[in-house]
């Protein structure tokens, strides 16, 4: 497949001249780790464990392996695995030799591993036999005939068939035997190709192939050692889907990347669990959505478990409601929580930085990174100035290079330089971000704008609600009514439109941007990093209106 990106040589030098791109490649920091510290444990997963000296040597035989099979540089290998050890083996084999990683939500179908692995154009496909009760092999077979690239499909913890090969004949054949492995060196990447396919989490419905390079993964995770003190002494957890960039950043490639964390991993969200290997590992670090913030507080065994080392839970990918922050600090006292955003686009932009004063962790979204820049601008594309609301803008280091076969798409995203996030926010005097809502997601009544962002924050305060949403609904005299989408918090059995209103009063929002209309469902509709899919609820009222 042939990518075309937006990388010049001019940005190229911008960036390595402020020393913000740094030319290596994830594979460099795995053999330094490796060579130093080789019996430190890597990762530990539902399944086992393994330590830095194993995962270059099974990574480095999978990368001869993939040779084998025909896998070039600059092919693609996408992989449909959920958070274990083997999505690791594989991201580093297919990076060693310069091949273009494609992971894949696990959760996701045929409609939407059918269209990915068509776009990408993949050669070799590595999938689980089965995870939560579904077959992926029987998935491929339905697909594989719309995918003429597709040459292997390779299957951890399946036999080898006529269609398949089993991942354990294919991890414990000796490749180094029948190939060199010095043509490994020769084979490692140019830090500018791009090495990262990975598609948008779908809240408008429409996924896009986002490409990223050796150096924009590398920049994004630069600044975690001294802006959270990550290091080889950490213990960081994730069990966001690796898939998705919060995972495949800050859970597959940071523990490396600091030079030799461990990594500990969930497969399946599990919030007791998830007390039980803070206290038995004595974690650090966890980065995840709001959701999996809320599941924590709530665990049942919160209590009886030692949580005093996470010392940071760092909120990525939505909105942290502040009555969660504020419950966060009398629930954990020694846990810091901060807020921050960025898309698959830019990797994180922004983020809390521990002993911010209060406000600005719980009223703001996170200072940038290092090397990211941020603006907003009117509808016409004029800068403005701090406290203004417009659309976000942002560049740096850590931004894409393009949507895969989508060229025209990736350069109407940008003014100048600059990419057009489709976000609504206000910075502040101090740089601080305020995400205020979607430019799609802004409700416009009778010509007013309703702050989407605002009234779901004061409805989140509610302690029945457990889940909220504002979307709007079509109307034919007023464009559009607001209409708050909500679930239950355990134990409730009811809300209704007047406790709403009555609530809504008693916090002092003014009545105009009070929902007109109320709907109460068992869960939200959510992509796998937990961001809600307003898109989904939009259709479902049009539908009932």
């Amino acid at each position: 497949m042939t990518f075309e990106t937006v990388l010049t040589p001019e940005l190229i030098e911008h960036y390595t001249s402020q020393g913000l791109w740094t030319d290596r490649v994830i594979t460099d920091f795995l053999d330094e780790v490796a060579a130093e510290q080789p019996d430190k444990l890597a990762a530990i997963d539902s399944r086992g464990q393994v330590t830095y000296a194993e995962l270059k040597r099974l990574s480095d035989r999978a990368a001869l392996g993939l040779l084998e099979l025909g896998v070039r540089p600059g092919d693609v290998v996408s992989f449909q695995l959920p958070n274990w050890i083997e999505f690791l083996i594989v991201h580093f084999a297919v990076t060693r030799i310069g091949a273009v990683n494609n992971p894949l939500i696990p959760i996701y179908r045929d409609r939407e591993v059918g269209f990915m692995v068509g776009l990408a154009r993949s050669k070799v496909i590595v999938i689980p036999q089965e995870f939560r009760g579904f077959g992926y092999p029987e998935m491929i077979e339905r697909l594989r005939g719309n995918w003429p690239a597709l040459q292997h499909v390779l299957v951890v913890d399946g036999p080898t068939t006529d269609t398949q090969t089993s991942w354990r004949e294919f991890i414990d054949t000796p490749w180094e035997q029948r190939r060199d492995a010095a043509e490994l060196a020769g084979l490692r990447p140019d830090p500018n190709d791009v090495t990262l396919l990975i598609f948008t989490s779908g809240t408008t419905g429409e996924p896009k192939g986002v490409m990223h390079t050796h150096n924009t993964l590398v920049a994004a995770n630069a600044p975690l050692p001294a802006r959270l003190g990550a290091s080889r002494d950490s213990v960081i957890h994730m069990a966001s889907t690796f898939a998705h960039l919060t995972g495949f950043l800050y859970g597959a490639r940071l523990p490396t990347q600091v030079g030799g964390a461990t990594a500990v991993y969930q497969d399946i969200w599990d919030p007791a669990r998830f007390a039980e290997l803070v206290e038995e590992h004595r974690i650090t670090y966890t980065s995840a959505a709001t959701p999996f913030l809320h599941d924590t507080l709530n665990a049942p065994n919160l209590a009886q478990r030692d949580l005093s080392s996470l010392r940071l839970f760092a909120c990525m990918g939505a909105p942290i409601p502040r009555a969660m922050v504020r419950e966060a600090r009398v629930k954990l006292p020694s846990l810091t929580v901060l807020g921050g955003w960025g898309q698959s686009e830019n990797g994180l932009v922004t983020l809390g930085i521990p002993g911010d004063p209060e406000e600005k962790i719980v009223e703001r979204d996170g200072y940038p990174w290092p090397g990211m820049e941020i603006r907003v601008v009117d509808f016409d594309g004029s800068a403005l100035p701090a406290g203004k609301e417009g659309r976000l803008q942002v560049r740096g280091p850590f931004l894409f290079v393009g949507y895969a076969e989508r060229l025209e798409m990736t350069r109407a995203s940008f003014q100048d330089d600059w990419f057009d996030t489709g976000d609504l926010a206000v910075i502040d005097e101090d740089r601080y971000l305020n995400i205020t809502g979607r430019t799609k997601d802004v409700v416009i009544r009778g010509g007013e704008n309703i702050p989407v962002a605002y009234v779901e924050n004061v409805l989140y305060e509610n302690p029945r609600l457990a889940g909220v949403a504002v979307v709007g609904v079509p109307d034919p005299r007023l464009q559009e009514r607001a209409w708050a989408v909500v679930t239950l918090a355990p134990g409730v059995d009811g809300f209704t439109i007047e406790e709403m209103r009555d609530f809504l009063a008693e916090k002092g929002v003014a009545k105009q941007y009070w929902p007109e209309g109320l709907e109460v469902l068992t869960e939200l509709p959510r992509t796998a990093s937990g961001k809600i899919q307003k898109f989904q609820l939009r259709a479902r009222l049009a539908g009932a209106e």
